[in-house]
């Protein structure tokens, strides 16, 4: 099944990290924090990717030509050098369609300018280039596939949030306050599935997850599957500090290739 990924956003919220680099390309320890992205779905079999690249594409670009395997895989090194045996590898399989779809295109204007390479597929994955999890794919595809939808998200509680929610009466008397985390809020996670059908609804310059969205949940279309286990963006500079501390403690949720938690269910 193929992957989109929609890697031509600017990060602004990322400023000093984000002025060198697209924001995909920012890192989480030492690869960038789209190349867990597409760890994680080739971890589950998907491995035919396609990029939709806006803002500093070159970088993304280069970054998979000039691609080094030492980085982080373990390796024997003889012959003065001259022979690299590595341990495992990354990219090997992966075959990654890179695809300008322009610096102002909207998320839903980018998945429009790719659907040419989606042509035979009835099913289709598809996800922003910046959130980490460690859900279990397979059963949320699965379970779709029984379904007669013709869209489905993963829906997290935000768990890193600094926000709080408020609950004001009409008269601006407020009744209560509480953290994100605590407000049994539910929010987008990305991780799309998708049916070929969304195309149907997709108009220029309209965002996804709006009036595309809109119109199919009027007909019924659109499904969600909660997770409450760890779903984790990187928006801000705290949320990659987050994210590097975990990966550099070893035991980072969402590296399931690492971790042999292939067999990991939801929590629903």
């Amino acid at each position: 099944m193929k992957v989109v990924l929609f890697c031509g956003g600017a990060g602004m919220r990322l400023r000093g990290y984000t002025e060198d680099v697209p924001k995909p390309m920012v890192t989480v320890g030492s690869r960038p924090v789209l190349w867990h992205v597409m760890k994680y779905y080739a971890h589950f079999g998907h491995r035919d990717f396609i990029l939709c690249l806006g803002y500093k594409s070159t970088v993304i670009k280069n970054y998979f030509l000039d691609y080094q395997e030492s980085v982080s895989n373990d390796f024997v090194l003889s012959e003065g050098g001259r022979k690299l045996e590595f341990m495992q590898r990354d990219i090997d399989d992966w075959r990654i369609t890179f695809v300008d779809t322009g610096l102002q295109s909207t998320i839903a204007d980018r998945l429009r300018l790719v659907e040419p390479y989606l042509e035979r597929e009835e099913m289709f994955l598809a996800n922003y280039s910046d959130g980490l999890t460690d859900f279990h794919l397979p059963e949320m595809i699965e379970e779709f596939s029984r379904r007669d939808d013709y869209a489905s998200f993963l829906a997290v509680q935000p768990s890193s949030s600094s926000l709080d929610t408020v609950q004001i009466d009409d008269d601006g008397s407020v009744r209560q306050i509480q953290g994100v985390k605590d407000a049994n809020i539910w929010v987008n996670g990305g991780y799309f599935v998708l049916r070929k059908q969304v195309f149907r609804y997709i108009r220029p310059r309209e965002e996804l997850v709006y009036e595309p969205f809109r119109r199919m949940i009027t007909e019924g279309r659109v499904w969600s599957k909660k997770y409450k286990g760890f779903w984790q963006c990187m928006d801000t500079f705290r949320d990659k500090q987050l994210l590097d501390e975990m990966e550099a403690s070893g035991e980072a949720p969402w590296c399931l290739w690492k971790n042999g938690n292939s067999t990991k269910r939801v929590v629903a």
